[in-house]
């Protein structure tokens, strides 16, 4: 059994991506924008002391964004993708048992060979050198508190970004003072629910009554205090979780009631969709589209979707781009301004288990094989190299605003970083 569990938590990760290609924004407060340049989604220390909350408006914090020279950045996120495809390569290189739990974190097995923060000391320092993104490190016996130590780590300087709970005297004394709200899986409600039964830290709930906890937030709360008490009920998974959906969908630049661009839009989120499927060697059986004007507009307001359920299973982008084109021109409806399209493909099983089609077989996989490479070629020459028919208005409203967005340094040939 897996000695001790260890979460790696990249801080800040948007803007230490950002970091790794422009060394001048070290040191200095950076924030980086959601789709659109909308709102904020990453937060340097800098930036953070200066009162930018998260997730609040660009144009609420312009006023001091502008007086403090905070560097702004567009959303990169095929860049972020990337950078944390290499942090999870580096993990792989201290032991195969990686659990990848998002874009910036993942926890790994620590043996009992040597000391647990050496251990996590060593991980923390070859990351940094071999990705240049810095991370925290959490250890303990359990995935729950592998994240309290890693938030705590984040957050103590003292703790110089590794912090192990293995030991039971400093596992008491953080879990003192943690915040419930902050145990990973007490949502707000919860939270709420707890303090006003006199439960406001982790310690607190790590002693509740089990059962009582049962009753009043089901069989997950019971695990979540389980797991605060060092019994392990989260295991890793080594193997990915099967996607149960794929979705592609986007806030449009400008306001657009043009249905030109509407199949512009759609036809470029169905090709990204299905890209993923075949990254992940799935095919779907359900598509649906939607599109929505904007809710907080004051023009008329509408919204539609939907759903296609396909005879037979498909991953090749000019099929599941025709449902998609076919369903956008049943929700279409003229005389609106539209902010957002998506295309969301379900009913996904294994590209494998395809079963062979009474008509047009050969045509099918002859468009498999024609998709195979394409995706070689827009890997080896940057996404968008090759596309699926030819955008009808290219200058159209719908594009994401990207203004401030940083080259693709690492995936885009045209954007690799040059040296003098």
């Amino acid at each position: 059994m897996t000695e001790a569990i260890a979460l790696i938590d990249c801080d800040n990760f948007y803007v230490s991506c950002e970091r790794v290609f422009a060394p001048g924004l070290l040191g200095r407060p950076v924030v980086v924008l959601s789709n659109n340049d909308g709102c904020v989604i990453s937060r340097s220390e800098e930036a953070k002391r200066l009162g930018i909350r998260m997730g609040a408006p660009y144009f609420e914090n312009r006023r001091v964004i502008e007086e403090q020279g905070v560097a702004v950045r567009s959303s990169n996120y095929e860049l972020y993708a990337d950078m944390s495809r290499r942090v999870m390569c580096a993990l792989r290189e201290f032991t195969p048992e990686v659990d990848i739990y998002s874009i910036d974190e993942a926890f790994v097995a620590l043996d009992g060979g040597r000391s647990f923060e050496e251990q996590g000391v060593e991980i923390k320092k070859k990351v940094k050198g071999w990705t240049g993104i810095p991370v925290s490190v959490g250890i303990a016996r359990t995935k729950t508190l592998a994240k309290v130590a890693a938030r705590h780590a984040r957050n103590s300087p003292e703790t110089r970004g590794v912090l192990d709970l293995t030991d039971d005297a400093t596992r008491t004394a953080v879990l003192e003072a943690t915040k419930v709200g902050e145990v990973w899986g007490i949502g707000p409600s919860y939270a709420k629910m707890l303090k006003e039964s006199g439960i406001d830290t982790a310690l607190k709930l790590r002693d509740a009554d089990r059962r009582w906890v049962r009753r009043r937030m089901t069989i997950v709360g019971s695990r979540i205090v389980e797991e605060l008490r060092g019994v392990r009920c989260l295991p890793l998974e080594q193997c990915p979780r099967p996607k149960r959906s794929v979705t592609c969908s986007r806030s449009f630049g400008e306001l657009t009631g043009s249905l030109e661009d509407l199949r512009d839009a759609v036809a470029l989120y169905t090709e990204r969709a299905a890209e993923r499927l075949r990254r992940g060697r799935l095919a779907a059986s359900v598509v649906t589209v939607f599109i929505l004007t904007d809710r907080f507009g004051a023009g008329p307001q509408y919204g539609n979707s939907v759903t296609y359920e396909l005879a037979s299973p498909t991953d090749i982008t000019g099929e599941l781009t025709w449902w998609a084109q076919r369903g956008l021109t049943r929700v279409y409806r003229r005389g609106y301004l539209y902010k957002k399209a998506g295309v969301m493909l379900n009913g996904l099983r294994p590209a494998e288990e395809l079963s062979m089609r009474t008509h047009g077989d050969e045509h099918f996989e002859r468009a498999r094989r024609a998709m195979q490479t394409v995706d070689a070629l827009n890997r080896r020459f940057g996404r968008g190299t090759i596309r699926h028919g030819l955008p009808r208005s290219p200058d159209g409203r719908w594009p994401t605003k990207a203004l401030m967005r940083s080259p693709r340094y690492t995936t885009c040939l045209k954007e690799v970083l040059r040296v003098a």
